[in-house]
């Protein structure tokens, strides 16, 4: 059985929890308390108490949680991070501070020609 401790976070709106986000991904992601629990080596017990903000998973399972989620662990735990950051945007984030300083203009032109065209395109629809 993994390690547990009674939660300490404030009560706070929905998704502001640990708990309430592992629910939400997890019935976003169509997933079942039961194969959650299976992937990450824990009960499904415990994954409940988990959801119901009753216990929380030591920083391995958390860790595991946001693997199967695709999130990062940042926006797992804290009630500020964005959702739209996931694991492959982040991956993707260093891989362009890798670049040099002109790759790097020439991959922000793109991207700032693409945004403003999808911005646009949004204003007028």
């Amino acid at each position: 059985m993994l390690p547990s401790t009674t939660s300490s976070f404030p009560l706070g709106s929905n998704e502001d929890e640990l708990g309430d986000r592992i629910a939400s991904l997890r019935k976003t992601k169509g997933v079942s308390q039961t194969d959650l629990a299976k992937s990450v080596n824990a009960s499904r017990e415990a994954i409940g108490k988990y959801e119901r903000n009753e216990a929380m998973p030591s920083v391995e399972t958390a860790k595991k949680i946001a693997d199967v989620f695709e999130v990062t662990l940042d926006y797992l735990v804290d009630e500020n991070s964005l959702p739209t950051f996931d694991k492959k945007t982040v991956n993707r984030l260093k891989d362009i501070q890798l670049l040099s300083d002109d790759d790097k203009k020439h991959v922000f032109a793109l991207l700032d020609a693409f945004l403003a065209r999808t911005k646009i395109q949004s204003i007028i629809q």
